[in-house]
């Protein structure tokens, strides 16, 4: 697992929920190759909806671009490895 080897960089998520998503993110790499963008999105997204209920979004990536609307306090941005990963929870 590679938890604390993250870096946020923006959020408005609770600290547990950061932990969460940053671990989150570390697991889907110890299952996904680094470079199966799809799965490793697919397996957070999962993971949230699972655990916070339904409408959570995640992208993953090197380098993208976003514009979007979300629910206050479901926010986070972070980079791990090389790979930066979005996760956020669309409004209702």
């Amino acid at each position: 697992m590679l938890e604390g080897k993250a870096t946020v960089k923006e959020t408005d998520m609770s600290e547990k929920m950061q932990m969460h998503a940053m671990a989150s993110a570390s697991h889907a790499l110890d299952l996904f190759d680094v470079s199966d963008f799809l799965s490793l999105a697919s397996y957070i997204k999962k993971d949230f909806d699972g655990t916070y209920g339904s409408g959570w979004q995640c992208v993953v990536g090197s380098n993208f671009g976003c514009f979007f609307t979300h629910s206050m306090g479901t926010f986070i941005y972070f980079s791990l490895e090389t790979l930066n990963f979005l996760i956020f929870k669309s409004p209702s």
